[in-house]
């Protein structure tokens, strides 16, 4: 009976470390919207250099002293326009860029992005990069303080899960810019669960996110 059970017991762990040792090349999990958009159309490819992601994360009671700031830099992207209309885009952004903006202090900011940088959060060892593909482009209404609604799956962590942005997009003269209402994102859903211990101040499952990205026409 003991035999039984131990072999069990290590078939359970050889898949769950197989599960776990795959999770850099494939999806964990995936609930994605449907794609909807095309390809036709001129190609512009996102500049790097010119383009980042904007965060923010906060303890329970938001204020100054209890929120960090920082950015991602994008790894690589491409756009579809089409009469000087988006059509249809794919992001992938290089999560060992992270940075924090708030913390002056070079200690306080390195143990900060090792934390984050750590399994307890992004993890970037296993993954490294997160991804947004837009699945549906949609003209907002007339008056909006945002010209666009951009549907897509977003990927952290290897999970996949549905997320819409209102975003302000522009086209002229072989370049594009698509700038994203900020928006919160519940890390417990991409499996950053983390909690500091209550009397240091629990921390937000939300994380604020802001897209700003610039594209160049594909010559």
């Amino acid at each position: 009976m003991k035999k039984t059970t131990l072999i069990a017991a290590f078939l359970l762990i050889s898949a769950s470390v197989f599960i776990i040792s795959c999770g850099k090349d494939k999806p964990v999990t995936s609930e994605s919207n449907e794609v909807l958009t095309t390809t036709d159309g001129q190609v512009y490819v996102v500049d790097t250099l010119n383009s980042k992601a904007e965060w923010k994360g906060f303890k329970v009671i938001k204020s100054d002293n209890t929120s960090h700031i920082g950015a991602l830099k994008f790894e690589s992207g491409e756009v579809t326009v089409k009469d000087n209309k988006l059509e249809s885009g794919q992001f992938v952004l290089d999560m060992n860029s992270l940075t924090n903006e708030d913390l002056k202090d070079s200690e306080s900011n390195g143990k900060l992005l090792g934390h984050l940088k750590s399994a307890d959060f992004f993890d970037t060892t296993k993954f490294p990069t997160a991804s947004y593909e837009i699945t549906k482009v949609t003209e907002n209404v007339a008056g909006s303080d945002y010209n666009t609604i951009l549907d897509g799956n977003l990927t952290i962590k290897g999970i996949t899960k549905p997320a819409s942005f209102n975003a302000n997009v522009k086209v002229k003269d072989g370049e594009l810019s698509i700038a994203t209402e900020p928006k919160d994102i519940n890390r417990d859903e991409f499996g950053i669960k983390f909690q500091m211990p209550a009397a240091e101040g629990l921390i937000k499952n939300e994380i604020n996110v802001q897209m700003k990205v610039k594209a160049i026409e594909k010559k």
